[in-house]
């Protein structure tokens, strides 16, 4: 069998397997391209600063320098405070029996609170009743024998007179009658130590009746039916030495401490203007009460009582407060006061000058301002905002002009 040699016809490319070749290094260009793309955009997504987590806060309207348009000459901060409070307990110790008030609830002067147990009392004061009636029942026979032994006087002095008895027998009687009215002065003294002895025993059971002393309102309840209450710290731990706390909700006023060094600025019936941690947006008309005449050496500082010009029912005792004692009208033109306010969380000082971020979209502008009178968590601002600004409160340490943000 012959076989087929090779021809210059076998070297031959055809047409199909060259294009099918072309197509195959274009599809592995096109690859790599894409492959680049995919590279480059990843890795600027990698270098490209991510969106900045902030919070923010707006720009509000401030009051314009307090009431009266009357510029703030001094800060301070201080609590709401009541003249009249009192922890109610009882006179002796003795075990309760019953509670009737309630945290939250009103009472009035002479209300009852509690009730101890009075059968000691009670069985006292039956014994100085019975001893007493004991001693008036005598006070009644000695007057008896006393006007028989008169009588008897009598008689004898008339004797005597028709000589028929001798003096003896007078002064028998005389003696008599004496010993009869010296018995009944000491019984009707014993009547009346015995009548104040059941006075003393009625008091010691009243005392088992806990009173509220003034009308207020009960902000505690320290005592339950039997446990034990004495006025005096007794018996460790298991002995309460109060029923209920009442508080004159009528007397409330604020107490502050301000630096020695800025108490001539404050002076009695001042206006203050009292703003109180729980309601930063309510101010509260205020006037100085007093001015305590003495300093505290180790804090350097004087007690100022404030009172409220009209009292509301979110006033409640032991609130923090923060007060501005208020100057004259018209004071202090040559630095006006701020008429808008944020808070102070928004001012960053960057060689030391004021400055704050707004939000301008999804971004933010470095923008310088000048601050004002610090009142609280608030700051005042003279200029650089407007009212309703958006400005970061809360945000990184490297923030910077133009970043963009996302808000929290």
């Amino acid at each position: 069998m012959s076989q087929d040699r090779p021809s210059l016809s076998d070297l031959r490319i055809e047409d199909h397997a060259r294009e099918g070749g072309q197509y195959r290094a274009g599809a592995r260009i096109f690859a790599f391209v894409l492959l680049a793309a995919c590279g480059a955009a990843a890795w600027y997504g990698l270098r490209a600063p991510r969106p900045a987590a902030v919070r923010v806060a707006v720009v509000t309207e401030a009051a314009g320098g307090g009431a009266g348009g009357a510029p703030p000459v001094l800060n301070a901060s201080g609590y709401v405070t009541a003249r009249r409070r009192a922890t109610v307990s009882s006179k002796m110790t003795g075990k309760v029996t019953g509670v009737y008030v309630e945290e939250g609830m009103a009472v009035k002067a002479g209300q009852v609170l509690a009730r101890l147990d009075d059968s000691i009392p009670r069985r006292y004061l039956e014994l100085a009743e019975a001893e007493l009636a004991a001693t008036r029942r005598q006070e009644a026979e000695v007057a008896v024998r006393l006007k028989e032994a008169r009588q008897n006087l009598d008689r004898a002095r008339a004797l005597v007179a028709d000589g028929i008895a001798g003096q003896a027998e007078l002064d028998k009687a005389e003696a008599e009658a004496d010993a009869y009215q010296a018995r009944l002065a000491l019984i009707r003294e014993q009547v009346t130590v015995q009548e104040r002895q059941v006075g003393v025993r009625r008091t010691e059971l009243d005392d088992a009746v806990i009173r509220a002393p003034f009308s207020g309102i009960a902000i505690s309840k320290d005592a339950q039916p039997g446990e034990m209450v004495s006025p005096v710290s007794a018996g460790g731990g298991f002995t309460r030495t109060g029923i209920s706390t009442i508080v004159d909700m009528s007397s409330l006023e604020i107490e502050v401490d301000v630096n020695e060094s800025y108490i001539n600025r404050v002076a009695p019936g001042q206006a203050v203007e009292a703003v109180l941690d729980a309601y930063p947006d309510w101010r509260i008309p205020s006037h100085v009460i007093a001015i305590v005449p003495t300093a505290d050496r180790q804090k350097a500082t004087v007690l100022v009582r404030i009172g409220f010009e009209r009292l509301d029912a979110r006033i409640l005792p032991d609130m923090g407060v923060k007060v501005a004692f208020l100057g004259a009208a018209g004071a202090g033109a040559a630095n006006p006061a701020p008429r808008i306010q944020m808070p102070r969380s928004a001012v960053r000082t960057d060689h030391g000058q004021s400055v704050t971020f707004v939000v301008a979209g999804d971004r933010v502008e470095r923008r310088a301002v000048r601050i004002g009178e610090a009142r609280g968590d608030l700051i005042g601002v003279v200029s650089g905002l407007a009212a309703g600004e958006q400005v970061v409160v809360e945000g990184p340490a490297d923030l910077a002009d133009g970043r963009r943000i996302r808000i929290r």
